[in-house]
């Protein structure tokens, strides 16, 4: 079998007295675009931090491409995190003063390299942004912003690519435009995505929808629809504790 994009093996995440993550175990395979779900306090947002090397779990492992983040000196793990993983924000915070060019550049600029201009046209022509490159943020629509800020997380080429809600804050039309794009990122180009959402219709995009329920993988459905997926979290919501 081919190595999973990412693997959490018994991943336990404490804050005091609080079990944010209680023993989780799940791959993500290569290639696979995967949507975490969970009702509020669920650990969707720890566990997604976790796996991308932002927070270090408590007990645990996390293992991506290969490589076990646990034993990583807080360099290395800045250098992983550099080079083989892309998060995207709700906020998609990009610079305001700066261009879509320069915003998608910045990673590598941080890195000590001056990418080329065919390169970052490159990365935003990948989101459908090629003409927008000399435009900032101000001129851009939030659907475009969210493009650009997933351009960004895209320049490093990254083994996988972490997405924190990132239609939250756009509307139902941009947010099918956002999901068509992901969707083919891994359609044609075997792009690794793990996305945090509470949108059915959004998580519906996904190969398959992974749920928690207090820190704990709870169910999945792979091959999903809005409808089921909509029907599985109403019926986590009112599973007593």
């Amino acid at each position: 079998m081919l190595t999973p994009a990412v693997r959490l093996t018994a991943l336990h995440r404490t804050y005091g007295e609080v079990k944010a993550l209680d023993g989780v175990d799940i791959d993500f395979g290569s290639g696979t675009f995967t949507a975490v779900m969970g009702p509020s306090g669920s650990g969707k947002s720890t566990l997604l931090q976790c796996a991308a090397g932002l927070d270090r779990p408590t007990s645990g492992t996390v293992t991506v491409g290969g490589t076990e983040l646990g034993g990583l000196s807080e360099r290395r793990l800045t250098l992983l995190r550099r080079d083989r993983i892309g998060f995207v924000f709700q906020a998609f915070n990009l610079l305001p003063s700066l261009t879509a060019a320069q915003n998608v550049s910045l990673p590598l600029r941080l890195a000590g390299r001056r990418p080329s201009r065919t390169e970052v046209r490159a990365a935003l022509t990948r989101v459908g942004l090629g003409g927008r490159a000399g435009h900032r943020p101000a001129r851009m629509s939030g659907g475009q912003q969210q493009r650009v800020a997933i351009a960004r997380a895209l320049i490093t080429r990254p083994a996988v690519l972490f997405a924190d809600e990132p239609t939250g804050a756009l509307d139902s039309s941009t947010s099918r435009d956002v999901l068509v794009m992901l969707r083919e990122l891994v359609d044609a180009e075997a792009q690794t995505i793990v996305m945090v959402t509470h949108d059915p219709v959004a998580a519906s995009y996904a190969d398959r929808v992974v749920f928690l329920v207090d820190g704990r993988v709870a169910d999945e459905v792979r091959s999903p629809t809005a409808e089921q997926v909509a029907a599985r979290m109403t019926g986590l919501e009112r599973t007593p504790c």
